[in-house]
């Protein structure tokens, strides 16, 4: 006779949900408490790069994503007067399968692969035991107590969870960057790229639905916010190249997100406790500069689905150890990459701007091929059969 092993999943962005739906194709009991009352319809856009793409074929939400619109077209950098530092097409710079849609998109494609019990909104977790080889892990919420074979820690860079079972980690680090990001309200037409300035960049993108995700950042003070985060856009970037007036122009403060760009520059030793298991930025939280943030938490969430679930039910701890190993070290050197990209973007000194735009421009014809072949490890991971 077989039991049907338990799994309680602590946060239902992105990771989480991506870890209940691998878990409960594999007939796994899942539960999904989130703290937040209702799944609202916010943030901003997601890139879902080719790695991204087979992990999500790997729990059956393949053909509804790939089903939306792919990156095509001209691909590349500018400079805020509009000069292209290096242009490319989506081709050259590997990114033709990835696809662009609204986080909200996404989420909700996860959650119709869940029953709708599976799923508790409001479900704030005061409290977690890791549990061992013969004890199932505990997890506590203002009204109930959940008992599991295998807990997943997804809930985010501030993870109550991680501050728990790692009480002597710093938590992140703020990178001197402040980033603001939108999503049009109507479809424009934009050419995917990033506009790098002094310290400042811009990046728009063509999300699935026509509509335009743009990302703005500049280095400033933590904290540091304005009552109208829209007017401020349009005061910091003005001058920069078309359609971004245009874009700027016709946003209301609501429609800007502001939040200070944080990571986990001290790296967790390990990324399982007992039979806890740590995914997407509770695990190895990083700058958005390779745009790989939400593709490692789906990555996370489909090889731990596939190695405890090989494991067998007395070997959990085992398995979670074999889920370290497998994950711990590409995260890692993910996150140093994509730090060092963003840490160019920061120069502000005209001089190391000049250079650094004049390098671009010099290499530019060569940029593109190269920039794909040195993705290729990133971009060309598969999942576990």
């Amino acid at each position: 006779m077989t039991t049907t092993r338990s799994a309680v999943v602590v946060g239902a962005g992105i990771g989480g949900l991506t870890a209940a739906v691998a878990l409960r194709r594999r007939g796994w009991d899942v539960s999904v408490l989130e703290r937040a009352a209702s799944l609202e319809p916010v943030g901003a856009g997601i890139a879902l790069a080719p790695n991204a793409l087979r992990a999500l074929e790997a729990v059956g939400a393949g053909d509804r994503v790939h089903g939306l619109a792919s990156l095509q077209g001209a691909v590349g950098i500018r400079r805020p007067d509009g000069a292209w530092l290096v242009r490319g097409d989506t081709t050259m710079a590997g990114a033709g399968s990835t696809v662009l849609l609204h986080r909200a998109q996404l989420v909700s494609l996860l959650t119709d692969e869940l029953p709708g019990a599976a799923l508790r909104l409001g479900a704030e977790v005061t409290g977690v035991v890791a549990g061992g080889p013969t004890e199932t892990a505990t997890v506590t919420t203002r009204d109930h107590t959940w008992h599991a074979d295998l807990v997943v820690a997804a809930d985010g860079i501030d993870s109550p969870m991680r501050a728990v079972l790692f009480p002597d980690h710093p938590g992140p680090a703020y990178t001197g960057v402040t980033a603001w990001r939108f999503v049009s309200a109507e479809p424009a037409p934009v050419e995917l790229a990033e506009t790098w300035g002094r310290g400042a960049v811009v990046g728009l993108m063509p999300l699935a639905d026509g509509r335009v995700y743009g990302y703005l950042t500049a280095t400033a003070p933590p904290g540091t916010r304005s009552h109208d985060e829209a007017a401020e856009l349009r005061r910091r970037f003005a001058g920069w190249h078309d359609p971004l007036d245009q874009l700027l122009g016709a946003l209301e403060p609501g429609q800007v997100l502001h939040h200070d760009l944080r990571w986990l520059r001290t790296p967790l030793p390990r990324y399982d406790v007992g039979r806890v298991a740590f995914v997407g930025d509770a695990a190895h939280a990083m700058t958005p500069n390779l745009g790989q943030g939400g593709a490692q938490a789906i990555e996370d969430a489909v090889v731990l689905a596939a190695t405890v679930d090989a494991a067998g039910p007395d070997r959990v701890e085992a398995a979670l150890a074999s889920y370290t190993d497998q994950r711990r070290d590409r995260t890692r050197r993910i996150a140093r990459t994509s730090a060092r990209v963003g840490a160019v973007t920061r120069w502000r000194s005209p001089v190391a701007v000049g250079l650094r735009d004049l390098g671009l421009r010099t290499v530019g014809r060569w940029a593109m091929p190269r920039a794909a072949k040195g993705l290729e490890s990133i971009l060309g991971w598969r999942p576990p059969a």
